[in-house]
């Protein structure tokens, strides 16, 4: 099988992006694992594949698999290469679409600079919705680590996070705790784990050990978790820009009830035709 993709990134979370608009894709796990490996395929962090729409009112579904082959409901920094990538290769003229994922319908938007804005929704703390398994709906909640007791926010934004502050990423246990919490047996579908760094009341630094990859240059939605988190503790208010090690993002929530919109850039790398 011969596949044309685009190698992208947004702010060093890098994908292979897949048209199976315009041509029929059904991957194994063991393709998916190839594409992404850095040595052996072409390399990335997860793989975007963009199919029709299998509802009214949206124009496209988004699917998205991890380096390890799985395949999970969101990724921030993915949906806004997967709004640039539909305008590049001519899917459709809009500035703004809706798009199909596995937790809903999110809304990207093309700005005139260049940069994409997203609409993830609102966020979710309800515990059996993360999902995350706790007694309480309490934001801040202790997690049992090995020799660790940490506490963390657990916060659904279409995919599961526990973000937990600590004074300073660049010293964070992130490789160490990092496995630990993504595989915690509270997350019952494994969690993005985000180390968050407060600035000041509109500004993160911010590390996230994404399941299924490892820590990443980025997460998309791992910023927006992170900010949700900030702000319904009362440490932030809204917009909030969050430095990670790959860039920054902008990220804006109102609160209970009302959507985060994270704005930042895509950027196609190359383009190219691979064998399976």
């Amino acid at each position: 099988m011969k596949l044309t993709f685009a190698k992208m990134h947004g702010l060093g979370n890098d994908f292979v992006v897949i048209d199976g608009f315009r041509q029929s894709v059904e991957l194994t796990v063991e393709q998916l694992r190839f594409l992404a490996d850095r040595h052996f395929g072409v390399g990335c962090d997860q793989v975007l594949l963009v199919q029709q729409a299998g509802q009214a009112g949206v124009d496209f579904r988004y699917r998205i698999f991890n380096a390890d082959g799985g395949e999970v409901e969101q990724c921030g920094n993915g949906a806004r290469c997967f709004v640039r990538f539909v305008h590049e290769q001519g899917l459709t003229d809009k500035l703004e679409i809706r798009v199909e994922t596995l937790r809903g319908v999110i809304a990207p938007r093309l700005g005139e600079d260049g940069a994409v804005t997203v609409d993830m929704g609102p966020p979710v703390f309800a515990p059996d919705q993360i999902p995350f398994v706790s007694a309480t709906d309490d934001l801040l909640q202790v997690l049992l680590l090995a020799g660790d007791e940490i506490a963390i926010t657990a916060v659904g934004m279409g995919n599961p996070h526990a973000v937990q502050l600590v004074a300073d990423v660049d010293t964070a246990p992130v490789d160490r705790q990092g496995p630990q919490i993504e595989s915690h047996p509270r997350f019952p579908q494994r969690v993005n784990a985000g180390f968050m760094q407060i600035v000041d009341r509109h500004a993160i630094r911010l590390r996230v050990f994404e399941r299924g990859v490892g820590e990443t240059l980025a997460c998309g939605t791992g910023a927006c978790a992170a900010v949700v988190a900030g702000i319904a503790r009362g440490l932030l208010d809204s917009p909030v820009r969050v430095a990670m090690r790959g860039g920054d993002l902008t990220v804006a929530w109102n609160g209970t009830g009302s959507p985060v919109l994270m704005t930042g850039p895509a950027v196609t790398v190359f383009k190219g035709e691979i064998e399976l």
